[in-house]
């Protein structure tokens, strides 16, 4: 081949190169607390768009959870973070702790279920929801979207004030557990999250997670169709008696509305492409799939780059 027809051979291949994929990137990724689910998956996250996307170099960030990515995204001091769609909605609409600040957020990806946890111990006696009354009960660290969930649980129930409130991180709830300082406390997070199967496998500890599925309906009527019932089987966690039936809520990742089209594209088409390294790191990326995108439950619209990946893959999103 003459010199000048490879010259212009090489340009043409240098220029079908996507241009987002030879620039020079710095992600900042907001997980959550090193307990829960959100850290690993952050975790995870990070090494894969930093090693799969050439001049791509990601990190993911300790966090209070949900609330704290919400703020970091909305006001640009991170790029991508994870949430609850609860709380993902009242930042966009601004309610709640969001009153009358809303942020620009869009959705990139539904990811999978958080399912409410609501842990003690049968040393405790506690066996339903009333038995809370006066306990002392960790409703999840400030910034969380646990704390957020856990709040509008209590209040179906008439408990949101009878109550003793702590309010700690997964691991902080975990070891006040052990300790006897609290009687309960609640986590949102997929399963198993790590820190309660750490108190699961506690010598002398048997857990009892306390049914609440009857608080959806009531959360749904006051907040909007966020929530869905769900079962956390006894088979999850060491020590379970029976099945817990819970309230649900999906998880979302989110940036900010003026993150470019070609970044969120890429972040988006990296991570469905890559979904078994992913997997590597916890099992609860593998319910990531593309039929939940449309099932409603992003609360937010999508970013334009993601809707252009979910459109190539023939998807009509609600």
């Amino acid at each position: 081949m003459h010199l000048s027809v490879r010259l212009l051979a090489l340009v043409a291949a240098l220029v079908a190169v996507p241009a987002i994929a030879q620039q020079k990137l710095t992600l900042s990724i907001g997980s959550g607390n090193t307990g829960g689910v959100y850290y690993p998956l952050g975790g995870g996250l990070a090494q894969v768009l930093t090693k799969q996307v050439p001049g791509w170099q990601a990190t993911a960030e300790v966090t209070g959870g949900s609330i704290d990515n919400l703020k970091l995204v909305g006001t640009g001091k991170a790029d991508i973070g994870f949430s609850m769609a609860d709380a993902a909605w009242d930042a966009y609409a601004g309610n709640d702790k969001f009153a009358g600040r809303k942020l620009p957020l869009r959705t990139l990806m539904v990811l999978y279920p958080n399912r409410m946890h609501v842990v003690t111990t049968e040393a405790t006696g506690i066996a339903t929801m009333k038995d809370l009354a006066g306990k002392r009960v960790s409703v999840g660290s400030p910034g969380s979207a646990t704390e957020v969930m856990a709040v509008r649980v209590l209040d179906a129930y008439g408990l949101a004030e009878s109550v003793k409130r702590e309010r700690l991180s997964v691991n902080e709830s975990v070891n006040a557990m052990k300790d006897g300082k609290i009687d309960a406390f609640f986590w949102a997070g997929g399963v198993p999250t790590a820190a309660v199967t750490d108190l699961a496998a506690t010598p002398g500890v048997k857990i009892r997670l306390l049914d609440h599925a009857d608080a959806v309906d009531i959360m749904n009527k006051r907040y909007g169709p966020l929530y869905s019932r769900n079962v956390i089987p006894k088979s999850i966690y060491a020590g379970m008696a029976a099945d817990s039936t819970n309230a649900t809520v999906w998880n979302v990742l989110v940036v900010n509305a003026n993150m470019s089209d070609d970044v969120a594209y890429t972040i988006v088409k990296t991570v469905f492409e890559r979904k078994p390294d992913l997997v590597a790191v916890h099992k609860e990326f593998a319910t990531l799939a593309l039929d939940w995108q449309t099932n409603g439950a992003a609360a937010l619209p999508f970013h334009p780059g993601a809707q252009r990946y979910f459109a190539e893959k023939g998807l009509k999103l609600q």
